[in-house]
């Protein structure tokens, strides 16, 4: 394991971007700041402010998809450079405060609003919702509502099953099955969390579950086992995979951002 920078406020939403030589993207949610991590130069600002921005993932064009705290939005920045709100209510009501997002391969955009980031500002939803965004028909849906805090979520390699972790009161992460329709269904929980909560989780390309957890990273079976540990002197937040064989798996935790080079691949998109 090594740390690869430290100092910053607190880190989340890591994504591996494969252009430019490759390079990663991370939120500093306090600082209000987007940071950039190449092995070249180290660390550097890649967009301020960011809205407090929270978790990040990539569509299938390559475009920047991020989830913003008090912009209480989920925004995409274009090839141009160009930022732009992708959705910001649902029912005609302000989200809380969108956490983290996963993009299908039909160009669905799917992601938690719990109400972490909401500060001072009213809470106008009901509860602590999964969505899943449209961008073709711009429809928002909210495909879970019995989450206490819904936070990191990430789809099987094949896209049938959805993973969603709760930091909430269960500190568990629960396994649906994707309809055709959009929907989910058969919601059952896959595993819990014995240190600590899960937040950020991520599947490998066998269908192995990488979670955040109190003593670092567990990891799961595709059936729900935990197989093993990776434990981080911080508490981690997030992780993706990552590097030019996609090996690589890097961890946003506390004040710092650290990596460690690994056997397993992380699922393609």
């Amino acid at each position: 394991l090594q740390q690869l920078a430290g100092d910053m406020g607190f880190v989340e939403g890591p994504v591996w971007v494969n252009k430019d030589g490759g390079f990663l993207v991370f939120s500093d949610i306090p600082s209000d700041e987007l940071k950039k991590w190449t092995l070249k130069d180290g660390l550097t600002t890649f967009r301020k402010p960011s809205q407090n921005a929270n978790g990040n993932t990539l569509d299938r064009l390559d475009r920047l998809i991020t989830c913003e705290h008090s912009g209480r939005r989920v925004s995409i920045s274009e090839k141009d450079g160009s930022l732009k709100m992708l959705v910001d209510q649902f029912d005609g009501k302000k989200f809380n405060s969108p956490n983290d997002v996963v993009v299908k391969s039909d160009g669905t955009v799917w992601f938690t609003d719990p109400d972490y980031g909401l500060g001072k500002n009213p809470k106008e939803q009901e509860g602590n919702f999964v969505y899943r965004f449209n961008p073709k028909n711009k429809s928002v849906v909210a495909v879970a509502k019995d989450f206490d805090h819904p936070n990191g979520l990430c789809f099987s390699p094949d896209e049938k099953k959805l993973f969603v972790a709760d930091s909430g009161q269960p500190r568990h992460i629960r396994v649906f099955d994707v309809q055709k329709d959009g929907g989910l269904a058969n919601g059952k929980v896959f595993c819990t969390i014995d240190k600590g909560g899960p937040d950020g989780i991520r599947c490998d390309a066998k269908g192995r579950i990488f979670s955040s957890a109190g003593d670092g990273v567990q990891i799961f079976s595709a059936s729900g086992e935990l197989i093993g540990k990776i434990l981080v002197p911080e508490t981690p937040a997030n992780l993706c995979f990552g590097g030019k064989d996609g090996k690589m798996l890097f961890i946003t935790a506390q004040k710092s951002l650290y990596s460690i080079s690994l056997q397993a691949k992380g699922a393609s998109k």
